[in-house]
């Protein structure tokens, strides 16, 4: 099972979502980096259940430990292991699916590949795991903060509302709501959306968009590891997600060529284009433009409503919805998309060191 990510910064997660605990360990994070706990820990508070009401009303305070690879507040450059506590698992709210296949969870495809299944919550294949994430990706994020890099994502759609185009809206304001939405009249009519399908026992999806600001020229490689390739492959690592898209995206090929060529100019000695439709990545390597990308959120698996399934051993069988979970992942989606895109980019930073002769 494959529980690692990155190349020269690389994380390894472990622990299930009714463990003891979940954690992880970041192998390459460069010496002397200083380590802010508390901007670590107001980054895993964003993520954690029980925020508010259109929310799962589990109760993780998510508070960390650091176990190794720190000193006197600074980065050794050996492994740093975090750990994180689970403290409010309720895995009887569980027992009624021990041997059925809850539809569209990965229940029936992990037991079909490993011949076992800790069904408490799914286990490593809970949402819990991204905790996890979100610490490593806070560490990067003080890596990146020290060039400037900003990573900003925010909610752009529940359903079927929709907020504007990045670039119209002021994204310090993401943080105001509970939806994590930059428009406040949007974020109005989404929290209604979201909590009008929790009373009805029902899930919805969404749309999380990422805005990466001031990322040096040159990260990303020009063949299998293009930059879009990797952030691609990151977003799509994270549960419930099922599609990305960078820059222009679907919507590109309603233009022409003559429409969508991203022009080039100098400003201040520095190469810029007249529109982005590259979305800051041109040939699968940043350019320095603005990095945009939007993650799509399926509903949520788990709904309060009798579905139809089958049992381990084949027989029909009714799942009932029991235990506690988001009616739209969205909001609580905004810091872990944040994370993984914090993780590709320290990677690559590091290993774009690595490319020019001395």
């Amino acid at each position: 099972m494959s529980n690692s990510y990155g190349t020269l910064f690389k994380i390894s997660t472990f622990g299930e979502s009714h463990g003891p605990a979940i954690g992880v360990v970041i192998d390459g994070c460069p010496a002397g980096l200083t380590l802010d706990e508390a901007f670590i820990q107001a980054e895993l508070d964003r993520r954690k259940p029980g925020q508010s009401k259109i929310t799962t009303q589990r109760k993780e305070d998510d508070t960390f430990k650091i176990l190794s690879g720190v000193f006197e507040g600074k980065t050794t450059g050996t492994p740093l292991a975090i750990v994180i506590e689970n403290q409010d698992q309720r895995s009887k709210d569980y027992s009624h699916i021990a041997e059925t296949f809850r539809p569209s969870h990965a229940d029936y495809t992990y037991e079909a590949k490993y011949g076992i299944r800790d069904y408490r919550g799914g286990g490593r294949s809970s949402a819990r795991e991204t905790a996890a994430r979100v610490a490593a990706g806070a560490v990067a994020k003080l890596l990146l903060q020290r060039l400037g890099v900003t990573i900003q994502a925010y909610v752009s759609q529940v359903g079927d509302i929709k907020a504007p185009h990045y670039t119209g809206l002021d994204l310090s304001k993401t943080e105001d709501n509970i939806v994590r939405c930059p428009d406040p009249a949007v974020a109005e009519q989404m929290i209604a959306l979201i909590d009008q399908v929790r009373h009805d026992r029902d899930t919805i999806g969404g749309l999380v968009t990422c805005v990466i600001q001031n990322t040096p020229v040159g990260l990303g490689e020009p063949v299998f590891d293009k930059l879009h390739a990797e952030l691609g492959k990151a977003m799509l690592s994270i549960n419930a997600v099922k599609g990305f898209e960078y820059g222009s995206g679907f919507e590109g090929i309603r233009l022409r060529g003559s429409e969508h060529n991203d022009e080039f100019y100098t400003e201040g000695g520095r190469v810029r284009t007249r529109t982005n439709h590259s979305g800051g990545i041109q040939g699968g390597i940043s350019n320095g433009e603005d990095i945009y990308f939007n993650v799509a959120f399926k509903p949520v698996a788990t709904i309060m409503q009798d579905q139809a399934s089958v049992d381990k051993h084949g027989n029909e069988a009714t799942v009932s919805g029991k235990g506690r979970h988001d009616p739209c992942v969205v909001p609580r989606a905004v810091p872990i998309v944040e994370a993984m895109a914090a993780l590709v980019l320290a990677d690559f930073l590091l290993r774009n060191n690595a490319v020019r002769s001395i």
